[in-house]
């Protein structure tokens, strides 16, 4: 197969190697793999054009073997440590633009750029078709041009930009991929697609991130499916970052609850809550070792009025102050001045399964601790093994156009999550 980038440039004098090409054939390799392991294949040309474009070229200042790891590539951080850019994982980058559905000819507008997407959709589109890639960040700019250009993707259009705007001049555009978490979709995305165009977008809800498909559906977006995912956030007019509530403040050792809301908490009153006794409450529900449940994540950012999420380092967890399942982002419930999270137990010593549980604190925390685990409760008995639907109409909707569910008001937006 000749591949866009041998047919607008010189192969032979790139500065891609048998042994780069090795491993980015056990790349591509392994994320067939897993997406077999989850019961999904991979669309031939997203394969091909995995196979076709040399991702080490798009990371500099990393080795062939992180290039080429299943994992994100940081590539800028900010005074905080906080991460600005990256080149995210092949997993995710194949799972997107599977989804996308790119087919030749097509015009596709991507949010955040980096260079590597882009040259993927540039195989994807072929020479009749068109890439452009908008980014707010300089550097970031800079050095997706220069990786486009050094591997013969020079065709692609890189626009240093705020996203939210999107690319009106090249518009209308058959498929819309943002490579940035969004906290809400503005309009320029909805009116910037073409009749018939399809939006991918990692968009989060109460603090989860899917990456979530969009298609119009009368006089609203509605989703044909979403995937778990994680990205750095949108800067510019769109930028939301979560809240951080200390809880407790050690370095080494911090405990924060994330809030993706404007409610008022009490973080000296969280902090005592976790000096105090611990409750627990345990649901009957399990799960198997390798069996996904992230589903329950969104049925309880549903039905939890007080839904959050939970981090800790790791002094914290050495030191046994919590224990949450999953450390880095927890589902998490704030109430009454406590909080309670989410936790798994061994049914047995020898079994593979684990029952979901949740731990407490507070004045209240037994009560706060039953209130969570109904929920699981529910979850396992009417929805386990069901999908969540998104629908998405524009901020001002009435409540009684709406869908049945959970209504999410954005600024833009008003964002359903509504289930079977």
């Amino acid at each position: 197969m000749t591949t866009q980038r041998e047919r607008d440039s010189d192969a032979d004098s790139s500065p891609d190697t048998p042994e780069a090409r090795a491993l980015r054939e056990a790349m591509v390799d392994r994320v067939l793999a897993w997406r077999a392991e989850l019961g999904q294949g991979l669309a031939d040309n997203v394969r091909d054009a995995m196979r076709a474009v040399p991702r080490h070229l798009f990371t500099p200042g990393a080795s062939l073997e992180e290039a080429y790891a299943d994992d994100v590539v940081r590539m800028k951080h900010g005074a905080d440590g906080t991460v600005l850019s990256s080149v995210s994982a092949p997993s995710v980058v194949a799972l997107m633009l599977d989804q996308l559905r790119v087919e030749p000819g097509h015009r596709v507008l991507e949010i955040g750029s980096g260079g590597y997407n882009a040259a993927l959709l540039a195989e994807l589109v072929g020479p009749d078709g068109e890439v452009t890639s908008v980014d707010i960040d300089p550097d970031v700019v800079a050095r997706a041009r220069a990786a486009l250009a050094a591997t013969g993707y020079d065709r692609v259009r890189v626009v240093c930009g705020d996203g939210e705007s999107g690319a009106a001049e090249r518009a209308p555009f058959d498929r819309i991929v943002v490579t940035v978490e969004a906290w809400d979709i503005p309009p320029a995305w909805v009116e910037q697609l073409a009749g018939g165009g399809r939006l991918v977008l990692p968009l989060r809800v109460r603090g989860l991130t899917r990456s979530v498909v969009l298609e119009r559906e009368g006089d609203h977006l509605a989703d044909r499916g979403y995937e778990l995912c994680g990205f750095v956030p949108m800067q510019g007019a769109g930028e939301r970052r979560e809240r951080r509530v200390p809880v407790h403040g050690e370095p080494g050792a911090r405990i924060e609850l994330l809030l993706d809301d404007d409610r008022d908490v009490d973080a000296e009153a969280l902090s005592a809550a976790l000096a105090g006794e611990r409750a627990e409450a345990w649901s009957g529900a399990t799960v198997g070792r390798m069996e996904p449940f992230d589903d329950l994540d969104l049925w309880l950012a549903s039905s939890l009025h007080g839904f959050c999420r939970l981090t800790a380092e790791q002094g914290a967890l050495d030191r046994g102050l919590v224990r949450p399942f999953w450390p880095r982002g927890n589902p998490a419930l704030v109430e009454d001045g406590g909080f309670a999270y989410r936790v798994l137990r061994l049914v047995a010593p020898d079994s593979s399964r684990h029952e979901l549980g949740a731990y407490a604190h507070g004045s209240d925390a037994q009560r706060v601790a039953d209130r969570f685990v109904e929920q699981v409760r529910v979850w396992d008995r009417d929805h386990r093994g069901s999908r969540a639907r998104y629908t998405v109409h524009p901020a001002h909707t009435p409540d009684e156009h709406l869908p049945r569910g959970l209504v999410v008001d954005k600024r833009h937006t008003r964002i359903t999550l509504s289930w079977p």
